[in-house]
Order: C-alpha cells, then sequence, then structure tokens
C-alpha cells in the first residue's frame, strides 16, 4: 500500500539524513527504531509528503505520491514531533478547523470531534484554551487531530512524548486496534512503545535500515551478546569506555552491570538472554562500531536503575 523505496535525503551543507532507504507497509503496525538523530523524523516527513527527497520513490498504491500527493494525504493522519496548535483556540474549535482542512463538513465532524476528545481523555479541558494546555495534553491534541477523516494511512512520530505511563498504554492499544486494517507508521526511540504492539520492527542507524523482522527475530540476532557482572566501583569507567553498558544496579557487593559485547568480557560474567532492549542497542551499536580505546574512548553512558 505505501512503498519507500531507495529515499535519500541530503540537506544543504551536505547532511545526508537518510541514506538509500527503502521500507514496504501493509495493514498492520510497524515499529520504527532509532536513536535520536538516525533520520526516522526525515523519513517519517517523506513519508508523510511534507518533505520531497532527494532522490528514490514514494508510492501509494503505485501511484507517484512525491509527483502527485493528493491521494495520499487524503488518506493520511499525522502526527509530527513538533506539534504546534493555535493557543487562543479550544481543542474543540482547533480540531473542527483542521477538520474543515481535511474537507470534512461541520456536520459530520462535531460528533466525530467530541468522541476523539473523549476518547483521548479531554473531555474535562474541553473549554480551556491550548494555550493553557500542559504538554501532555496537547500531545492528546495532536493524537486526536491524526484520528479525524478515519485516515487509512497512520503516521506517528514519538507520539508518547510527554504523556504519563497510563496515557502511553492507552495510545499504543489504540494504535494496535488501528492497525487491525490500516497501515499505522510509529517512530521512536523508546522500545516499549513498540515490543507489546508491533509484530513489525525495523531499525535504523545513520539514515539506513539496520535491521527489520519480528520481535522474535530481533531478539534471536542478539542472542550471546548480552552478559552481567558484578564489579567494584573503580572498574566501572574502564568498562564503560570498553563496552555497551546497558545498566548498572549499585549493591552492597559491589556494581552489577548489564553489558553488550560478542565474547565474554571476564571470566566471572553470566551470559543472559537478551530483551528487546538489548536486541535494540546491539543493531544500534554495531553500526555505530565498537568503542574505540586510547586517546579517542567513546563512553557509552549506562542508565543506574
Amino acid at each position: 500500500m505505501l512503498e519507500l523505496l531507495d529515499i535519500t535525503k541530503v540537506y544543504r551543507g551536505g547532511k545526508r539524513a537518510v541514506d538509500g532507504l527503502t521500507l514496504s507497509l501493509q495493514p498492520g503496525m510497524l515499529g520504527l527504531l532509532g536513536p535520536n538523530g538516525a533520520g526516522k523524523s526525515s523519513l517519517m516527513r517523506i513519508a508523510a509528503t511534507v518533505t520531497r527527497p532527494t532522490s528514490g520513490k514514494l508510492l501509494f498504491h503505485g501511484e507517484n505520491a512525491v509527483a502527485r500527493p493528493q491521494a495520499l494525504r487524503k488518506a493520511l493522519g499525522y502526527l509530527p514531533q513538533d506539534f504546534g496548535v493555535y493557543p487562543n483556540l479550544t481543542s474543540s474549535e482547533f480540531l473542527l478547523y483542521l477538520a474543515s482542512a481535511k474537507g470534512l463538513s461541520a456536520k459530520s465532524a462535531k460528533p466525530r470531534i467530541d468522541e476523539l476528545l473523549e476518547l483521548v481523555n479531554l473531555t474535562e479541558v474541553v473549554k480551556r484554551p491550548l494555550g493553557k494546555y500542559s504538554g501532555g495534553q496537547l500531545r492528546r491534541v495532536g493524537i486526536a487531530q491524526v484520528l479525524l477523516g478515519d485516515p487509512q494511512v497512520i503516521i506517528v512520530d514519538e507520539p508518547t512524548a510527554g504523556l504519563d505511563p497510563e496515557e502511553r498504554v492507552r495510545f499504543r492499544n489504540l494504535l494496535s486496534d488501528l492497525a487491525a486494517d490500516r497501515v499505522v507508521l510509529l517512530s521512536t526511540h523508546i522500545v516499549s512503545d513498540v515490543e507489546s504492539v508491533a509484530s513489525d520492527i525495523a531499525v535504523v542507524a545513520g539514515g539506513r535500515l539496520q535491521s527489520r523482522g519480528t520481535p522474535e527475530e530481533l531478539l534471536r540476532s542478539a542472542a550471546g551478546q548480552v552478559w552481567e557482572m558484578l564489579v567494584d566501583p573503580g572498574s566501572v569507567a574502564l568498562i564503560q569506555s570498553q563496552y555497551t553498558v546497558i545498566r548498572m544496579v549499585r549493591t552492597i557487593k559491589g556494581v552489577r552491570i548489564r553489558l553488550l559485547a560478542q565474547e565474554r568480557p571476564a571470566g566471572e560474567a553470566e551470559p543472559l538472554a537478551p530483551d528487546l532492549e538489548d536486541a535494540y542497542l546491539a543493531v544500534v551499536r554495531g553500526a555505530e562500531g565498537p568503542p574505540r580505546l586510547g586517546g579517542q574512548q567513546q563512553r557509552h553512558p549506562a542508565r543506574t536503575a
């Protein structure tokens, strides 16, 4: 239904944000994972016909959506990473304005807007101007506008930013339901946003597609690379310079470290079964290359639990 073929995007100054990337999307959810700066947002803007690629093709039902974007735009619900609003309008007024821009009549849009505001839990603040909304509430307005017009293609870029844990779960479940008969492209750097709802995961780093498959396939690719070891606090800095440290837990006996390594990092290290975060980091770090020692050390920040 939606194909991105050999997409490249080079910005002024020569920055290559997307580098020959190909993705084919059918009804269902594709979780697009990648670190900040990986080219995800540039790719999403191209898929949403907001930005033209430097080269490559965007096809919607086989038609050139770069040259003729109207059909895709009519079927599209898009939430960019930075979503702007008119601060003096209420959420209902703002969504009615967007509905009109999408070609929906006020008669059909008003009941749909009421339904969406209830769906995203904004009915209690519906009369408040958007300028007084919290960041999480504004994000929920953005989610509501995605669903105006019953889109068949949904593209959302970092959609759960600013949402509390309960709202994140609610939105992920909503996307999962919508993906039953639509194309849903969810871009994020947060593994938990996709691990419970996406059966198809693509990992992007350096503007290139590094891996694509099911969560189970991604986990298998990291088998044998995850280790845990207990070290004294004085050894932590050296280990961080040599390996990708996933997390650290300080205990009475020392610092328990979970890390990535192609081989056993030390005699006392124990192998662990990878989780999806481990597998994602293994792909990304593999694309970046190993940490560099000596005067060019590359430190991987650890997450302290």
